[in-house]
């Protein structure tokens, strides 16, 4: 069941301990980006190190939501982990890009492929 925010929607799929994907919808700005970061904490705290992050569905990102993707990455990496970004559509790819992001998480094209980056195909 999707957990809802207003403007946002996220559906957490547990593929295995280490590897969760995280469907991302609707906007990620400053009044939505508490609740992924916290998601994201949870999957952590359940020894999930490898979170790719699904963004067809993300229409807008603000910095608020560079700034939750920038923390969780180098809290994932710390751990022996890694966060994959699957799908951005191009808006937030451009915000990516313009931003350096991509140059830290570079995105992948789909699921399936950030899945792969990940260990395999869970």
């Amino acid at each position: 069941m999707p957990e809802q925010e207003p403007n946002l929607d996220v559906d957490v799929d547990v593929r295995d301990a280490r590897t969760a994907v995280l469907a991302v919808g609707g906007e990620l700005d400053m009044e939505t980006a508490d609740r992924l970061d916290r998601l994201l904490s949870e999957q952590f705290g359940q020894g999930r190190h490898h979170l790719v992050l699904d963004l067809s569905g993300l229409g807008f990102m603000d910095s608020s939501g560079l700034n939750v993707l920038i923390r969780s990455v180098h809290r994932a990496r710390a751990q022996g982990g890694d966060l994959y970004l699957a799908a951005p559509t191009s808006a937030v790819r451009r915000i990516l890009e313009i931003t350096g992001v991509t140059m830290t998480i570079p995105p992948h094209d789909g699921v399936a492929e950030a899945l792969a980056a990940a260990g395999g195909e869970r």
